[in-house]
């Protein structure tokens, strides 16, 4: 069950604040967390590449790897989405033994107090979205190349990455539905403003 009453609208990049309020939350006021939520990703990436230099011992580079990617995903899930944006998901099982994904955003605050910071919310966003892309084209790339023996760790990074990323965004746009609606509605207006434009060309 989503947690959407009273919530907080964190957008991605905060397009939609106020000029008198921007001020107020460009500043980064957990800084620790930010390094965080972007270090261990990163520095996964960076070994990836870097890896067959500094070492020949395949062993080595996975397993570190892997546990930059394992650390990644429990600061990500649990401390960095809270703090920067103040969203978070998990799975809770109920009574009768069944599963549930919860996701939730942080409530609004009655003095508004608990606002996101802007400059937050563009590292938290841009590292969430970017690096699984990265990912990604490291997945093709293995694939591509025959290097089947790096198929597992790539795999492995799209996966818990990308499991944060969903997550984050089911917080922030809710069920799926939603998330269907949100990009209709947006082509609609994208379609809208097109056609206006090209109306306004021919009568001018």
């Amino acid at each position: 069950q989503d947690s959407s009453d009273d919530i907080e609208d964190v957008s991605l990049f905060d397009a939609d604040d106020d000029v008198s309020r921007r001020s107020k939350k460009s500043k980064i006021r957990h800084p620790v967390a930010s390094f965080f939520h972007l270090f261990f990703r990163v520095s996964a990436i960076i070994v990836y590449l870097l890896c067959e230099l500094l070492t020949s011992s395949f062993i080595a580079c996975m397993v570190t790897i892997i546990l930059l990617l394992s650390c990644d995903f429990w600061a990500v899930k649990n401390v960095t989405g809270r703090l920067m944006v103040g969203l978070r998901w998990w799975n809770q099982v109920d009574d009768d033994g069944r599963s549930h994904w919860v996701f939730e955003a942080r409530k609004v605050s009655a003095q508004g107090g608990k606002t996101s910071s802007e400059a937050e919310s563009r590292i938290f966003w841009l590292g969430l979205i970017t690096c699984p892309m990265i990912w990604v084209i490291f997945a093709f790339s293995a694939l591509f190349s025959f290097k089947v023996k790096w198929l597992a760790v790539v795999v492995m990074g799209v996966v818990l990455q990308g499991a944060n990323l969903y997550g984050y965004i089911r917080c922030k746009v809710g069920s799926r539905k939603n998330l269907t609606s949100m990009a209709t509605n947006y082509l609609g207006k994208q379609f809208l403003r097109q056609t206006m434009a090209t109306e306004d060309q021919a009568a001018s």
